[in-house]
């Protein structure tokens, strides 16, 4: 297989053992040198036509590093953030660790390591290793941000607590009294026919069995009460906290990012009644297993040798629930995100007739959560059988036991049947223990997925300082910006140098991918740059106060998002406008006619995404949020890709009208009218700026009959 980059001197030359060793070292992958040694002379490049990401990959199988993969691309495409990599340089694969501005430092085999400009690796060859993460131990998953949320604001206020442990003792001290009951009616009511005797006994197993019943209603309240705290408290702060991801941080995968949202119901569920009840119940089997030892002697190592047992059963249970519980809840995931893009794409996935790909998709998934879920039950309820069983066998060894002390006359008939009532007591919480620890993986896998979601950066940290200046010079600057999405290290913008000053009206021209979306989004503080700064009126944009960002900057995406409510709504979705500004806007831009041709005008029902407007109405909606925050940077993305000529001629004399000698207007299109607007064109290719100057400049080599100038662009 030739290598698409045409690299014979990387293709030829051996990845050394020494250079790998201190790569996998790094990123915490330590390999014994021996058997890296080896795996290394084996993947000689005896094919000349190997890649060498594909060499490397059979080096990492050879030393069983299976969760590592291995990408290739140019240095001046790689993200540094990724760093360390293997660099191509000086005739040898070297470690590039560490680097800023314009130098980094490598290391080749001989331990040498220096500074090399930057501009000497702009073309080589990059392997980069993407590390799959390793799984949590139960300490790391307790100390995880999950829990740490979610523990908050169970022990908020620990009177709660107190109040349930209090209950569940008091419980199992009541339960006492109910073998004694047995044992005093059999060794002095029964002999007897001591009716007098049983009255009072049962008089008093009335108000044990009233108190009790009043305990646990009372545990049942608390505890439930707690639970609509703790879902309201936590349930907001994760809410609050996917509403303010950086976009560019988001999961892709919408269903997957609502999965995970709920994620921490289980182990709400599990920390606040489940938990706490199995450890206030589980220090009284010793207690009901020292009365039995009181009251039978011998009998209770029974009951001992079964709460041994049936733990490490449990344990090992557990351990094999591990690998079943994480598969699982990841493929529900997956399912849950494969529904969301099935409603969300169901017009098109009828049109195209790919129903049968999806439903596919959905019965393979389906089958495999099913498989996992069917091994995970059968381990589950074979575990819970096993315990009952042991509960069983228990019961029959103490009668057995029971019956030889009561020969040998160190116990009667009422103590026997005191301390099996008592061994019930005794199976009860070691059956809740062992589900207790088959539980557990299923709850930490959930917090896992919760602690990834938490471990997304949002776009500003909610503890910094935030500038709130009244004024800012109206203009925009990008300084050495380069972006790249994350876990990715291919760049998508690389920028040097790029200024906008009140006044100027730019049109980015370029072919599809070229980074003109990427640029507004970064500009508009929407993806943060990997390197560099964008400067608002001088100020760097990720230290400026969200609102005063929304005020100073528009950005309208080409994929114009409307939500459940109304026309007006939806209009008005930032707020802040007059009914008098609303209308004037609606006839600037036509909108006036989409609700002239419904009976309830302005109070037009819309649906979740827009859904019954087409998408010309929905850009024209889009529009007006703009036209009605009057920003001072517009930054527009194909603004009339989806409108015919008529309001395609409306927008751009609405443009000129609306906005204001000193704004900066930015406007990424295919659209060669929108030329008329600019005073200043920008040329784009793979994330550069290929021209930047006058539109006549820029152009005035662009076929002039029937050609887009994304098409001449483009060829």
């Amino acid at each position: 297989m030739a290598n698409s980059d045409g690299l014979k001197g990387p293709q030829a030359t051996a990845i050394t053992a020494g250079v790998l060793g201190k790569l996998l070292l790094m990123h915490g992958l330590p390999v014994p040198k021996g058997a890296l040694a080896e795996a290394c002379s084996t993947m000689q490049p005896e094919d000349a036509d190997m890649p060498p990401a594909e060499r490397l990959m059979g080096i990492l199988r050879a030393v069983h590093k299976n969760g590592v993969q291995v990408v290739q691309l140019r240095w001046s495409r790689l993200d540094r953030r990724h760093l360390p990599v293997l660099v191509w340089h000086g005739g040898e694969w070297q470690i590039a660790s560490h680097g800023s501005g314009r130098m980094v430092t490598l290391a080749g085999e001989k331990e040498s390591a220096g500074p090399v400009p930057v501009a000497e690796l702009a073309d080589v060859p990059v392997l980069w290793l993407r590390v799959q993460s390793a799984d949590s131990t139960a300490e790391e998953t307790l100390e995880s941000g999950a829990a740490r949320l979610l523990m908050q604001e169970v022990l908020q206020e620990k009177r709660w607590l107190v109040e349930v442990i209090v209950a569940t003792a008091a419980v199992n001290l009541l339960a006492v009294a109910g073998s004694l009951f047995s044992m005093q009616v059999y060794d002095r009511v029964v002999p007897t026919m001591a009716y007098a005797t049983l009255t009072a006994l049962v008089v008093g197993m009335a108000i044990v069995v009233a108190v009790d019943w009043t305990l646990k209603h009372i545990r049942a309240r608390i505890v439930d009460t707690l639970a609509k705290q703790v879902d309201l408290a936590v349930s907001q702060q994760l809410f609050e906290h996917v509403m303010g991801l950086r976009l560019d941080a988001r999961p892709r995968s919408l269903g997957s990012l609502a999965a995970q949202m709920s994620g921490l119901e289980p182990a709400r569920s599990f920390f606040s009644s489940t938990i706490i009840f199995a450890l206030a119940d589980l220090p009284f089997c010793l207690l009901f297993i020292g009365l039995i030892a009181a009251i039978g002697g011998r009998v209770s190592v029974v009951y001992l040798v079964l709460l041994v047992i049936a733990l490490v059963w449990g344990w090992v249970a557990q351990k094999q629930l591990r690998r079943l519980a994480r598969q699982e809840i990841t493929r529900g995931h997956e399912r849950h995100g494969l529904l969301v893009e099935m409603i969300q794409g169901a017009e098109t996935i009828q049109a195209a007739g790919a129903g049968w790909r999806f439903a596919e998709s959905w019965r393979n998934i389906t089958a495999t959560m099913g498989a996992h879920a069917l091994q995970s039950r059968t381990i589950t309820s074979t575990t819970l059988a096993t315990t009952g069983t042991l509960g069983t066998l228990a019961y029959v060894a103490a009668i057995v036991v029971g019956t030889t002390r009561i020969e040998a006359g160190d116990l009667t008939t009422g103590g026997l049947i005191a301390c099996t009532i008592l061994g019930g007591r005794v199976i009860a919480p070691i059956a809740q223990g062992v589900q207790l620890q088959v539980q557990w993986y299923h709850v930490r896998e959930s917090l896992a997925m919760v602690n990834r979601l938490l471990a997304l950066e949002t776009g500003r940290p909610e503890d910094g300082s935030l500038l709130v200046p009244e004024t800012l010079p109206d203009r925009l600057d990008l300084e050495g910006v380069r972006f790249a999405y994350p876990n990715s290290p291919v760049m998508r913008l690389q920028l040097p140098e790029l200024n906008f000053t009140a006044g100027d009206r730019v049109v980015l021209l370029g072919p599809n991918g070229c980074g003109k979306s990427t640029l507004l989004t970064v500009a508009a503080g929407l993806y943060r740059p990997s390197e560099g700064q964008v400067r608002l009126g001088g100020a760097d944009i990720w230290e400026l106060d969200s609102q005063v960002i929304n005020e100073r900057i528009g950005y309208l995406p080409q994929d114009i998002h409307l939500f459940k409510g109304t026309l007006k709504s939806n209009l008005l979705l930032g707020g802040g406008a007059s009914d008098g500004k609303l209308l004037e806007v609606a006839q600037l831009l036509g909108i006036d006619r989409i609700a002239a041709d419904s009976p309830r005008s302005m109070d037009l029902e819309i649906s979740e995404g827009g859904a019954g407007l087409s998408g010309g109405q929905r850009q024209l909606v889009g529009l007006a949020r703009l036209f009605l925050a009057r920003p001072r940077v517009w930054l527009l993305d194909e603004p009339t890709s989806s409108l015919d000529l008529e309001a395609e001629n409306r927008i751009i004399e609405a443009i000129r009208k609306r906005v204001r000698p000193t704004d900066i207007l930015l406007i990424a299109t295919h659209r060669p009218r929108l030329a008329v607007l600019a005073n200043r064109v920008i040329l784009m290719g793979r994330g550069r700026v290929l021209a930047d100057g006058k539109p006549e400049e820029v152009l005035q080599q662009q076929p002039r009959r029937g050609r887009r100038l994304v098409q001449a662009v483009e060829s």
